[in-house]
């Protein structure tokens, strides 16, 4: 059980509720024109290379990317020296802009309800076992990189 309790699970599963709410229960509220679409695209490109570059600096340290492993490095380089939490930050920009093609202005409230998903199912978890693990070296890392952004 433990495969589907991971992020991006949990990302397909809010797209689905967003998707079948954009086309069950629109309500006749609609953002749909040009600029939204290109802001949709910003989001989505912007979240897929996140996730990317994240993936790549968790490979050139040759360590885990499965959140409920414990690390064998702390990354703190590349994306990871902007943001603590660049894949996650990335499925927030996707599910935003997925919402936004779908047209179903009624699903934004989930951005908020996936962020707080992701904090209390993974993001806490995770900087506890690196605080266990690296005690120094992610109390300094802590202080200077923020959670998100």
């Amino acid at each position: 059980m433990r495969w589907i309790d991971v992020p991006p699970v949990w990302l397909a599963g809010f797209v689905l509720l967003a998707w079948l709410q954009g086309w069950y229960v629109g309500l006749g509220l609609s953002l749909e024109g040009g600029l939204t679409d290109l802001i949709s695209g910003v989001l989505i490109g912007g979240g897929v290379l996140l996730a990317v570059m994240a993936v790549v600096e968790f490979r050139r340290h040759q360590t885990t990317v499965i959140p409920h492993e414990t690390p064998s490095a702390m990354v703190q380089s590349g994306i990871y020296k902007r943001s603590r939490n660049p894949i996650y930050l990335g499925d927030v920009l996707i599910l935003a802009g997925l919402i936004l093609r779908f047209d179903a202005v009624l699903s934004l409230v989930l951005v908020p309800v996936f962020v707080w998903v992701l904090e209390r199912r993974f993001i806490l978890p995770e900087e506890d076992r690196l605080r266990r693990t690296f005690r120094a070296d992610f109390a300094r890392y802590e202080r200077k990189t923020r959670r998100w952004v």
